[in-house]
């Protein structure tokens, strides 16, 4: 995986919605294992804009100004949920989804929150681990399977 320095991470915009619904539509279909329940399903397709109209969406935009992924979390207790991380499909690989996590743990630290949680579908299990998450419990979601996963906030991490 290499990273991209040109990468930065803002506050999405109302006038970002259409794209960020492209993304995450095209990266929701982008694996095998969840587009038949997905099409099944088409609702689960579509992003709200509240995430963008109350101001819990980041995007990941690249140094030529083209928005290549997205993260909303939820205030939840003593801690941030991490509500969506979707990455344009042509951009997976490339750290984009690993920048988008970095910045919501650290709006979290900042916030004094002490952990993000998440709830990660089969396919998506493995990138969570290996940026920090740990799994709780299996939990089921309307789509099928899931892991309810924690990463543990310190004030002193980096």
């Amino acid at each position: 995986m290499h990273t991209n320095p040109g990468l930065r991470i803002t506050f999405a915009a109302p006038a970002d919605i259409d794209t960020l619904r492209r993304v995450y539509r095209q990266a929701s279909l982008s694996n095998d294992g969840d587009r038949a329940k997905l099409l099944a399903n088409p609702d689960a397709l579509e992003l709200s804009e509240s995430c963008v109209r109350e101001g819990r969406a980041r995007v990941a935009v690249t140094d030529n100004g083209r928005i290549v992924g997205f993260a909303s979390s939820l205030d939840a207790g003593d801690g941030l949920e991490l509500e969506d991380l979707f990455v344009d499909p042509e951009w997976m690989k490339r750290g984009v989804g690993r920048a988008l996590v970095r910045d919501v743990i650290e709006t979290a630290r900042r916030r004094g929150f002490s952990q993000v949680a998440v709830i990660a579908n089969p396919h998506a299990l493995g990138f969570y681990e290996k940026v920090g998450f740990v799994v709780d419990r299996e939990v089921e979601t309307r789509l099928g399977p899931g892991s309810r996963m924690y990463l543990a906030i310190s004030s002193s991490a980096g």
